[in-house]
Formats: structure tokens, C-alpha cells, sequence
């Protein structure tokens, strides 16, 4: 029986609990590369921040990134 690459939110909950860990920081171990984890790791708030915006609020956040490079 298979049951997909990564586990499921409901999974890492008691794991994560018992650990005393961030749910999120779990789930994401090994969906992204290690120099995004990093930065993750070093501004966890910024990125929940972002997690919890809008579309449009997201748009003009890209917007701003995009002149500023």
C-alpha cells in the first residue's frame, strides 16, 4: 500500500506535538531545498506572514520584489 511521498498534516500533528516542533517546519522538510528551509528557519513570522496573505496583497509584494532586483 502506498501512501504518497510526504505525510499528510493530520500525520505530523501528534509527531509534531510530541516533539514540541512546528507542524509546518515538519511538513516542509523535504518539499524544498535546503537554502529556502534555511531562510524559513531564520524568519519563520515573515514567511507565515506571507502564507496568510491574499492574492492581491501577494501581487503587489511580488510587484515591489521584481523592482527592487
Amino acid at each position: 500500500m502506498h501512501f504518497g511521498d510526504y505525510p499528510s498534516e493530520k500525520f505530523i500533528h501528534k509527531p509534531a506535538e510530541a516533539l514540541n516542533a512546528d507542524e509546518d517546519e515538519l511538513l516542509l522538510a523535504d518539499k524544498v531545498s535546503a537554502g529556502i528551509r534555511e531562510k524559513i528557519r531564520q524568519r519563520p513570522e515573515l514567511f507565515r506572514k506571507l502564507a496568510e496573505m491574499d492574492k492581491k496583497t501577494l501581487d503587489s509584494v511580488e510587484s515591489a520584489i521584481n523592482a527592487a532586483s
